[in-house]
Parts: structure tokens; sequence; C-alpha cells
């Protein structure tokens, strides 16, 4: 796994909670914590400091990895600036991940091996979304997708159809709401 995923994850919890206990959740895991973003790092780490993560708060493992994709957005956002602000809400930036997201990870990254996704509009407006990886952290992608709301202002819903925990997950994201924007003209 690239080091830039480790370090979206230490940005959360340092926003969450503290360095503190950034640097007890790595000497409780047994983990070095020196992550590059260009780096590779075996998954077991990851596993390491989510079992580790839920020992020392006592929420789910799913729950917390949920919480951890909604707050290592912006870290990841960061790392992207003109293919966020270029998009027209939450819907419109998850199609981009494949085609354009993707790709230009691929090209800072070239063993990278992100996740593939496949997009369906629905009859009611939902976005149907298929994640496909290996790694089995579709939990991680649904949080990303709350962080991409929050970002956007955008209140969604998401319904996990399928898979979690599995190579393959679908999801159906709706958007409830987006905040009203004030119009400063008038």
């Amino acid at each position: 796994m690239k080091g830039v995923i480790f370090n979206a994850v230490e940005e959360a919890v340092v926003t969450l909670y503290s360095e503190d206990v950034w640097d007890d959740l790595l000497d409780a895991a047994g983990v070095s914590g020196r992550y590059t973003s260009l780096g590779n790092y075996d998954d077991a780490e990851l596993i390491a400091l989510v079992e580790t993560a839920v020992q020392m708060t006592g929420i789910d493992a799913t729950e917390l990895v949920k919480i951890l994709g909604r707050h290592s957005f912006p870290h990841l956002a960061s790392r992207y600036p003109d293919l966020v602000e270029d998009s027209d809400g939450t819907h419109d930036f998850l199609r981009r991940v494949n085609d354009i997201i993707h790709p230009e990870v691929l090209k800072l990254h070239p063993d990278a091996t992100p996740p593939q996704f496949e997009f369906e509009n629905l009859d009611d407006g939902a976005l149907r979304i298929t994640y496909h990886s290996a790694r089995k952290l579709g939990v991680l992608a649904q949080g990303l997708m709350y962080g991409a709301a929050d970002r956007f202002a955008e209140e969604i819903e998401i319904d996990v159809v399928s898979g979690i925990g599995e190579e393959t997950t679908v999801f159906d994201v709706r958007i409830l709401a987006a905040e009203a924007t004030v119009d400063t003209a008038a």
C-alpha cells in the first residue's frame, strides 16, 4: 500500500485526536510510522493500526475505518486540488476517480494498485458504484465518499448493496441535500 494512504490516516488520527494518540497507536501496533508518500508498505501495517485503534477506542472496526476514510479525504484532496476543484459535486467527482485521479496516481506511483470503480446512474437519481480491489477496503472507499460529500457541502446517503469486506462492494450513493449558497449580489 502506498505511503500516501498512511499519511492520510495519520492526518485523520491527529485531527480527530492528537499527535500523542498517533504515537501511542504506532507503539501499540508495533509499526514504525515512518511513512513517506512515495513508499510502499505492507497492507498488514494498516490492519495492525486499525486493530489496535479498535482496542484503544472501542469503536467497531467497520465504523472506525469509515471514520478514518472520511477524515482522510482532505489530505488526499490536497494532493490533487485541481482535480477536486474541477468537479461539480460529489457524484461528478466520484465518476472522475478511474479516469482522472487514479491515472494521475499511477503517473506518480507506477507501482500503485488503486481500486477500480464502475458507475451506473439509477432511475431514482442514485449513483451505483461498484468497487473492485483485492485489498477488500470498500469500507474505506465508503468513508472517502462521505469525505468527498463533506468537501462539496452535500449530504449523502450510502446504501451498501452487497459485498462489504469483499473484493467487490456495491454502493448506491444518493445526494440528499446540498448546502444553500448565499447570493451576495442581492
